[in-house]
């Protein structure tokens, strides 16, 4: 039930450029969010490369199970943006019904930390059962316990980030973001290498650092949210203890197939790390590091397409069709520019791209080196499917189309992705780069599928 007593529809742009104007004001804050929030992965990654081979590998593998838990969480949270963003679109004065979504949000981010321990206590015989090396499944499951703590507090960062993409706010957003992650890589200086009197702890400090600026990171939002007056209007934290299972259920029940799509997508590339790890530890230490780079490209695209999985679920609580298409091809068109920036020069300086992740002068880490210069111009290959896939999938969450993108997923990545990319890696002379040939055809797949979906959606505005 509204807090007004008229509902006041929101007034949205009505030509292309006052559209794309409305995308970039919140997606380049909260695509710069983005790609800064997972800049310690790639400074972990960055420093773990210079303790050693088996290291990058642990860190490889530890991360498998503990994106896997991200992933189940990630539905959700992602279920914020359309039920308030169309919430706001029909109600631009809504306050309660936002509130319900973000409060039992966070609830879930943290109800499911024990589940979070649980697994990740077995992450070392998992890996061996996976045919990993004992001595890196040794290795990585120290790190992953480390990190599970803030777990939670990334989570629940995200469900703050997008409500408040809804209402505008993300550079703030951007720059807490920023700080975070300045604190995770002072704290990776400190505590891999041992420096100003701190114990040299190496992959282990990589892990704690994580969680600190995670927790950090949960306590300047709820900070910012107080402070800022637009946000505060909404009153988060009130009655914060009090349970609303009805909307509890309505998360999850929007939330499980986005859960289930992301795992369909993300695990696909933790398979190729597996996968990677039964060729050989050196190239699936290579796997790795190409993989962090191609990550760390998608981030953009990534947070253009939260802001137009916003802009389309304004569009779809105001009934106003026009705006949906106008959102939709501002999101595709600014996502597939945005990761065109990172593409050129992995396709064609990759030596230059991966001299960033070594220590040049040991003989150690330069066969790791070679197969990341190999791998490199084959990401840039997918990327551009990759960036209109995302943006279809996140336009598609914001019309609050789950089921479908959830199917077509699924077929493309474990139907047709992973049996090429086993099959080429383990079973030919092509060895660790049909990973890469398999992830793109599941890429190209996605991409056709999710594109038919939403051109379907925005032509048959009622779910289909």
């Amino acid at each position: 039930m509204s807090t007004t007593l008229t509902a006041e529809t929101t007034v949205l742009p009505e030509t292309w450029s006052g559209e794309m104007r409305a995308l970039l004001t919140i997606g380049v804050p909260m695509a710069l969010a983005q790609l800064v929030q997972f800049s310690p992965y790639v400074a972990d990654t960055l420093m773990i490369g210079r303790v050693g081979p088996a290291e990058i590998a642990a860190a490889a593998i530890g991360s498998v199970l503990y994106f896997l838990l991200w992933m189940l969480a990630i539905g959700p949270i992602a279920a914020v943006t359309p039920l308030v963003s169309q919430a706001l679109g029909r109600d631009k004065g809504e306050r309660r019904d936002v509130r319900r979504s973000v409060r039992m949000s966070v609830w879930i981010c943290f109800l499911m930390f024990p589940l979070v321990v649980a697994l990740l206590l077995m992450t070392e015989p998992i890996m061996i059962y996976a045919g990993q090396n004992p001595e890196v499944a040794a290795l990585a499951q120290g790190y992953v316990l480390v990190l599970a703590p803030g777990l939670p507090f990334t989570l629940a960062v995200m469900t703050f980030r997008n409500f408040l993409a809804t209402i505008e706010r993300t550079m703030v957003p951007f720059l807490l973001i920023a700080s975070a992650a300045l604190v995770n890589i002072a704290l990776n200086w400190i505590l891999i290498f041992g420096k100003l009197g701190a114990p040299e702890l190496g992959l282990i400090g990589a892990g704690i650092s994580s969680s600190i600026a995670s927790i950090y990171s949960f306590f300047a939002f709820v900070l910012y949210i107080r402070w800022d007056r637009r946000a505060r209007d909404f009153d988060l934290f009130s009655n914060l203890w009090k349970p609303d299972w009805e909307r509890l259920r309505t998360l999850l029940k929007l939330g499980w197939p986005i859960s289930i799509t992301s795992i369909f997508e993300g695990m696909l590339f933790n398979a190729g790390v597996l996968i990677a790890g039964a060729v050989g530890v050196i190239e699936q230490g290579g796997f790795q590091i190409a993989l962090n780079v191609a990550s760390l490209a998608f981030m953009m695209p990534y947070g253009l397409s939260m802001a137009g999985a916003v802009r389309i679920g304004l569009a779809r609580g105001a009934e106003n069709n026009s705006a949906e298409r106008r959102a939709a091809t501002t999101t595709i068109l600014a996502s597939t520019f945005a990761i065109g920036i990172f593409a050129l020069p992995v396709a064609f300086a990759p030596e230059w791209v991966a001299a960033f992740y070594f220590n040049m002068d040991s003989a150690e880490t330069l066969p790791v080196f070679d197969y990341v210069v190999i791998f490199l111009p084959i990401a840039a290959g997918f990327m551009l499917f990759d960036a209109v896939q995302v943006a279809a999938n996140q336009l598609l969450r914001g019309l609050a189309d789950v089921t479908w993108p959830m199917i077509i997923t699924g077929i493309s990545y474990w139907v047709i992705g992973f049996p090429i990319a086993y099959y080429t890696a383990l079973y030919t002379d092509i060895g660790a780069k049909g990973i890469w040939y398999g992830l793109t055809a599941g890429l190209v797949a996605a991409f056709i599928g999710l594109g038919t979906r939403l051109w379907l959606q925005l032509r048959h505005p009622s779910p289909l």
